[in-house]
């Protein structure tokens, strides 16, 4: 197990980084035989997906269950999607600047090869069965994350609701919640050789592609995706925090942003963005609230590449990508895309054949928004990851105040002044 010490360091960062710098190389060279490496990055990802389910479980009712105060939990969720949607319409804009100014479309053609796509989706039928599942072992199913969110809160609350009677199980939440941070802990040892195998498969395997047909329309988003990440979650860490806000958020948000870059998977980042939170020092319940539903609902990157896809789509196709009323349904398509078809298991798929639907588009432009969201995924996600810290900030301010960082930054692993005691007395102070 890395030490607290290394973990909490910039030498651990540096490592991380150091290991994707590794894996590029190899992945430059090695060209298509760099993916004999992608077991060992497997072993990461599929280490973090296991230990997400009971992760996102544990956070999300011990939050809820000791929230203190139903009103207090309405007014972090009324805040979450406030700022969630913010943050979403400024991303889908910048996209909107950027593809006016320069032509994505370059050498893309339409493929004849495309997969069937239904002439109608079932959007309300599709959410009923994303939000619930029948069965209870279904919930412990990484496609059903939605549905694990929404049981996980109605657990904390009704755990808070059973006053005395539910003592022992807040108890048991809570002591769940920091065993499964410790079991991260371990997870994140093997990081460097995961995240360098990798990175060592993505450059191998798609660097050809990067450069190739696909090349203008990356050369759109990938330089707008790292400007976003680096000025516009500047503008939010320091409008949330001051200058401290700004210094914690860009030293500890690094092992997770290179997770998600390297992974493609926010679900993968989670506990790493949870881990960089509490060294930020955002409270527990927020980031405990806030960080998994992020990961499932809050995507910023996602709706940059949302912009671009139907940019490309109207070129392709002779359509004017012009006027505010195209440009406000642009807008509200790559919301919908980034903040609900994302909690969708196959999700991103269903996401662009609705963007193709709902513009009357043919079957043949599937393929290639679908082909281009896989080349765009890993900074996509990436934004997408690192945003939901950046934003958690953000709620941090609305909901406590302007002294809400004040103090040195403390451990995660280590109690609050407001974390509820595991003693039966303490906690049952805190939460009746």
């Amino acid at each position: 197990m890395p030490s607290k010490s290394i973990l909490s360091s910039g030498i651990f960062t540096g490592i991380l980084i150091g290991s994707a710098a590794v894996g590029g190389f190899l992945g430059w060279f090695g060209g298509p035989r760099a993916e004999v490496l992608k077991p060992l990055g497997d072993v990461f990802l599929n280490l973090l997906y296991c230990a997400a389910v009971p992760l996102v479980f544990f956070s999300l009712s011990s939050a809820a269950a000791g929230a203190g105060e139903t009103k207090r939990l309405g007014r972090m969720a009324a805040l979450m999607l406030f700022v969630f949607a913010g943050t979403g319409v400024i991303s889908s804009c910048l996209m909107i600047g950027a593809v006016k100014l320069f032509n994505p479309v370059g050498g893309l053609t339409l493929s004849a090869a495309a997969p069937n796509v239904s002439d109608s989706v079932r959007l309300g039928q599709t959410l009923a069965e994303t939000l619930t599942v029948p069965n209870f072992s279904n919930l412990f199913e990484r496609e059903h994350m939605a549905a694990l969110i929404v049981f996980a809160i109605l657990t904390g609350l009704a755990a808070q609701a059973a006053g005395s009677k539910g003592r022992a199980f807040r108890a048991f939440l809570n002591a769940g919640a920091a065993v499964m941070g410790r079991l991260i802990r371990l997870i994140m040892g093997y990081a460097p050789i995961g995240l360098a195998a990798y990175f060592a498969y993505l450059v191998g395997v798609f660097g050809p592609q990067l450069a190739g047909t696909y090349g203008r329309a990356v050369l759109v988003y990938y330089p707008l995706a790292f400007l976003y990440f680096a000025v516009g979650f500047s503008v939010y860490a320091y409008w949330a925090g001051g200058r401290e806000g700004l210094g914690r958020f860009w030293k500890h948000i690094w092992p997770a942003s290179l997770t998600a870059l390297g992974t493609g998977s926010s679900l993968a980042a989670l506990p790493a963005n949870l881990e960089a939170a509490g060294r930020i020092g955002i409270p527990e319940d927020i980031r405990r609230f806030v960080l998994p539903l992020g990961a499932t609902i809050h995507m910023d990157g996602t709706c940059l590449a949302a912009i671009l896809k139907i940019a490309i789509l109207f070129a392709l196709f002779g359509r004017e990508f012009s006027g505010a009323e195209v440009l406000a349904g642009a807008v509200g398509a790559a919301l919908l895309a980034g903040m609900v078809m994302s909690g969708i298991p196959g999700g991103g798929f269903l996401g662009e054949m609705i963007l193709v639907s709902l513009y009357g588009f043919g079957p043949e432009a599937l393929p290639v928004i679908a082909l281009l969201g896989t080349l765009v995924d890993p900074p996509a996600t990436m934004v997408n990851s690192s945003g939901d810290t950046a934003t958690a900030m953000l709620i941090a301010r609305l909901m406590e105040g302007k002294s809400w960082l004040s103090g040195k930054p403390r451990r995660p692993d280590s109690p609050e002044p407001d974390e509820p005691n595991l003693s039966e007395e303490g906690f049952e102070e805190k939460t009746n």
